[in-house]
Formats: structure tokens, C-alpha cells, sequence
């Protein structure tokens, strides 16, 4: 086997984990695309004699260029129309299996993550959800080991106090779903405002392309007269169940397109979060599932 068909193996092999971490650290699947490529074109060009460990030594390649596109597009969104909301992936119903890994996906805590400082996002990202280990967080993100056992402490203080509350159940996931759908299909306001929660929150993102909310919605009543009046579109749309983010969500095509992605956060039975992305640039990568993991599979 020759060098470069190691490399190759190596990187098919860890590739939907260097996707996560990406996609994590940038809440977006273009560009998490993007720092995979870079993290080839480098990975390939490594003598692998010298490493001892190809898993760990692709993660910090990989974070090394996260980070680095996650200071730009800091930049990028300062200058975005309206609410930003993450890129939505189409993943398989084992993600929303995986409680910690969906945790770490779902829209609301990637909004979490987003008010955090890039380095802290990726101590964070790496030490929490993947786990690693502070020296080798130092490596990826060019710190010493006690700075970044400081910034670990400092980012999960800043994420604890602003995550979703506790874990919900599938089976409160699935009835709070099927209440919704029931509301919506029915056109019956009460039934909306029963199964949102009072201080539900509801935010659109249309990049400044298509019309979109142009400020978060909050409160049971107000987001149950904004869906009332939506449904009246839906007169020509087929809407689909299924999971994005390994969340519960809906999506709305009129006839072939995909017009929106709305993602819903359930908490304690009730809808607390919904998060309804219009940009026609975020929809692309929903023509097939996403293998995200936590692993090597």
C-alpha cells in the first residue's frame, strides 16, 4: 500500500468525525465541506511514519482550520440580514439516539455556542462533546494546556448558563410533534397555543433573499396568530416529518422545492423553541442524510 493510498484510508476512515467536529465548531455544512478539503490537501502531505495516532492528529488538523474560517465568518455574520440560524442537516433517526451527541447538534445549542469566543467554541466543542484530552486541545487550538483547562472552565460556565434545559424523552418529543402537526392541519389556534410553550421563541432566517421574520417572535399567543396565518400557505405544500439536527422537524416544499425547514425544540412536553430557516443557501445538503458521530464509524 503506498503512502498516499494510507492517507486515504485513514481519512475515509475518520472523515464523518472530522464533518462533525467542523460542522460543529461553524454551524454550517458548506464550509465544514470546505475545512474537510483543506484537511486533506494537508493530511496528505504528512509523513505518516511520524504519527502515532491518525484519529487524533486529523481532529487537530481539522480544527486548526475550523477555527481559523470560524474568525471569519464572525466577520461575515456581523454584516448578515436578519436572525442567523445554523445550516439544517438531514440526519438519520439513530443521531436523535445518541442524547448527547443530538444535544450537541440541535440548533438551540449551536445558538448557545455561537456566543462564545472562536477559541472557546473549539475547547469547548473538543473537550466536551468529542472528549479529547487538554494537551491534545492545546495542539489544535496553538494554547498551553493550563490556558486552555482556564478557557474549557470559562466556556462551560458561560455554556451551562445559557443551554436548553433538561433532556426530553422521545416519547414527549413525539406527542408534542403530533400535537403540533394535529393544530396545523386543522387551522385550530387554541391547539397551537396549548402545545407551545408561554415564553416559546420563534425565529426565522431568510439571509435577506427571501421574507423571513425579521426579529424573534416571543410568546405562546403571538407565535400561535404568526402560524395561524402561515397555514394559509400551506394550501399547495406537502409538509414532511422528519429529523434535522437530530431534532424533530418539519419540512415545507412546494412541489419539489424545499421552501422551509422549521426545527422544533421540545422542553418538558411542551414546544419551546422553533427555528425556521428560508435561506435558500442553508438548503442545500437536504437531498440526502448526514452521517454525523462522535466516533470513527
Amino acid at each position: 500500500m503506498t503512502g498516499t493510498d494510507k492517507a486515504t484510508e485513514a481519512f475515509v476512515a475518520h472523515r464523518n468525525l472530522l464533518f462533525t467536529v467542523a460542522y460543529e465548531l461553524l454551524g454550517s455544512a458548506a464550509d465544514a465541506e470546505d475545512v474537510l478539503q483543506e484537511t486533506w490537501l494537508r493530511w496528505v502531505g504528512v509523513d505518516l511514519d511520524t504519527v502515532l495516532d491518525h484519529r487524533a492528529y486529523l481532529v487537530r488538523i481539522a480544527s486548526r482550520q475550523a477555527l481559523q474560517r470560524l474568525r471569519t465568518l464572525g466577520r461575515r455574520k456581523e454584516s448578515y440580514v436578519g436572525p442567523w440560524l445554523p445550516e439544517p442537516l438531514l440526519t438519520a433517526p439513530d443521531v436523535a439516539e445518541d442524547v448527547e451527541l443530538a444535544d450537541s447538534v440541535s440548533m438551540a445549542m449551536l445558538l448557545v455556542l455561537e456566543t462564545l469566543k472562536p477559541t472557546e467554541r473549539a475547547v469547548f466543542v473538543l473537550r466536551e462533546v468529542f472528549g479529547l484530552e487538554y494537551d491534545e486541545i492545546a495542539e489544535a487550538v496553538d494554547k498551553k494546556p493550563d490556558a486552555v483547562r482556564q478557557i474549557a472552565h470559562r466556556a462551560r460556565s458561560h455554556v451551562a448558563a445559557r443551554r436548553p434545559r433538561g433532556v426530553v424523552s422521545a416519547d414527549q418529543t413525539r406527542d408534542a410533534l403530533a400535537a403540533f402537526q394535529r393544530a396545523v392541519n386543522t387551522g385550530d389556534l387554541q391547539g397551537l397555543v396549548d402545545i407551545l410553550a408561554p415564553d416559546v421563541v420563534f425565529l426565522g432566517d431568510g439571509g435577506g433573499v427571501v421574507q423571513a421574520l425579521p426579529r424573534p417572535v416571543v410568546g405562546a399567543d403571538k407565535v400561535a396568530r404568526l402560524l395561524a396565518m402561515a397555514i394559509t400557505r400551506l394550501a399547495n405544500a406537502s409538509l414532511e416529518v422528519t429529523h434535522i439536527n437530530g431534532q424533530p422537524a418539519l419540512i415545507l416544499r412546494f412541489g419539489e422545492e424545499v421552501d422551509t425547514v422549521t426545527v422544533l425544540h421540545v422542553d418538558n412536553g411542551l414546544i419551546a423553541g422553533m427555528y425556521s430557516v428560508r435561506n435558500p443557501a442553508k438548503l442545500s445538503h437536504l437531498a440526502e442524510e448526514i452521517t454525523l458521530t462522535r466516533g470513527t464509524a
